[in-house]
């Protein structure tokens, strides 16, 4: 980006061009960022840029396919009686997130809440997104906006 580049960490299951939902992969292909989504208890507000938008305590994001709002984010979702990821982890991974524009159409099976997020550890395999250090992200964050965009291709 702009001339950098950063380590990441990407799916177990590599970069590929035929997602699948839970295939671990990362998906192939030029993706849409659409702002960033922080843990207003773990981060200052001060370091991430205007479109930053604070997680609320029962945000989820639907990994469902036979849910009407699969590969959404889902404001208010105590009680969602499908499956789904919350944006609140007891771990550091989504302290910040950026939400990439992978199956925006949202096709049942194609994957879904493909992100970019903070690593558990350099290089550890994540379940799709793409993982970065938490400085990495917070330089991404802020110079992507909320119309940014990112090249994800195969090596």
């Amino acid at each position: 980006m702009l001339g950098r580049k950063f380590p990441c960490s990407i799916g177990r299951g590599g970069i590929r061009f035929d997602k699948r939902e839970g295939d671990g992969a990362t998906p192939a292909g030029e993706f849409s960022l659409s702002g960033a989504l922080y843990r207003p208890d773990r981060l200052p507000r001060t370091i991430l840029p205007p479109c930053a938008q604070p997680i609320g305590l029962d945000w989820i994001w639907s990994d469902a396919p036979d849910d009407p709002r699969y590969n959404s984010l889902i404001r208010r979702g105590f009680g969602h009686p499908f499956s789904h990821e919350r944006m609140r982890r007891a771990d550091r991974q989504y302290d910040l997130v950026v939400p990439v524009g992978y199956n925006s159409r949202r096709q049942p099976g194609r994957g879904s809440a493909i992100l970019l997020h903070v690593w558990r550890k350099p290089r550890h395999p994540t379940a799709g997104c793409v993982a970065f250090a938490l400085p990495d992200l917070v330089w991404i964050a802020n110079r992507i906006g909320s119309g940014g965009r990112i090249r994800i291709t195969p090596v």
